[in-house]
């Protein structure tokens, strides 16, 4: 069980909750401001000592509002803020059951809309569709949402991977955006929820294809392909496919390189080379070491997609 109290630290729970109750008394939930970070009520040290005391806030209400009031700072420049704070705290809570369904659902909806919002520095869209991957692994844990609002977020998920054209990974200042693995993670939790049907699961394949070769010239180098592996594995485990469907979804992955009239002689051809080759041989190395024969599987139709790279 964790302590009440950091080691080292002259601050007690009740003082901190003391330093954000506040929140409890602000307007209804929705009403909280959507962009303000740190949330009002709030500062970096309360928020700090929060972290260092396990994200433990006893009052329901404080939580839950300090909970949507974090998603503002989504896209703080500040990673200590973006992802050591408002992601980990969102993550403790949604993967504790701390949040009722009514929250998740609150969080989910002003995701979406941080979705469609403008983003020029590459945070807040990155970053909500990783804490969307959290909230829909809550309705894979124990179901929530409805089958209409499950189809709805496959929607979401899938245009959110197909529209990232923004590459960032990691910067030393600045730290992780990461775009296309947080779409992938998303697509991960949905893939793994056996109430995500076979026609969702196709939309996830697609999607999915058009990130494996970025049709942009741009090269991996932040572990991309791995993670976009990781719901083509969790799909094959499912069992969903059979070997011929598996060799015909490969199939349509070398031709998106580029016109092979461009071999060795285009950036941007060698870059979607690179990116494919990478995913393929992940994939390959997975397969081989699983010990899951759905996952075994597609080591014969990834060998036919790697026999026809260029």
């Amino acid at each position: 069980m964790k302590s009440s109290r950091h080691p080292g630290s002259t601050y007690s729970r009740p003082v901190l909750l003391r330093a954000v109750l506040c929140m409890a008394v602000l307007s209804p939930l929705t009403a909280v401001a959507q962009d303000q970070c740190p949330p009002e009520g709030t500062d970096m040290s309360s928020l700090q000592l929060l972290k260092q005391q396990g994200f433990i806030l006893d009052d329901v209400s404080a939580r839950e509002t300090l909970a949507l009031g974090l998603l503002g700072c989504l896209s703080s420049p500040d990673p200590k803020l973006r992802d050591g704070i408002a992601y980990e705290a969102l993550t403790e809570w949604l993967r504790g059951d701390q949040l009722a369904p009514a929250v998740r659902a609150q969080l989910r909806d002003r995701l979406y809309a941080m979705l469609k919002e403008e983003d020029v520095d590459g945070f807040r869209r990155s970053f909500a569709a990783l804490v969307l991957s959290e909230v829909a692994r809550t309705d894979r844990i124990a179901a929530w949402m409805s089958p209409g609002e499950r189809v709805a977020m496959v929607q979401a998920a899938t245009q959110f991977l197909r529209s990232v054209s923004d590459y960032r990974g990691y910067d030393d200042a600045e730290g992780w955006r990461h775009s296309v693995a947080h779409g992938s993670d998303w697509l991960l939790q949905l893939a793994l929820n056996p109430a995500v049907e076979r026609a969702q699961v196709d939309q996830i394949l697609a999607a999915l294809a058009t990130q494996v070769v970025p049709e942009s010239a741009h090269a991996y180098v932040h572990g991309e392909p791995g993670r976009l592996a990781r719901p083509v594995l969790s799909i094959a485990k499912r069992g969903l496919l059979s070997e011929a469907e598996w060799t015909a979804w490969f199939s349509t992955l070398p031709a998106r390189i580029g016109d092979p009239a461009q071999a060795y002689a285009d950036s941007g051809w060698l870059a979607r080379r690179h990116d494919l080759l990478a995913f393929l041989t992940g994939l390959y190395l997975e397969a081989d070491q699983s010990g899951d024969a759905q996952i075994q599987a597609l080591k014969a139709p990834v060998v036919v997609a790697l026999k026809s790279v260029p």
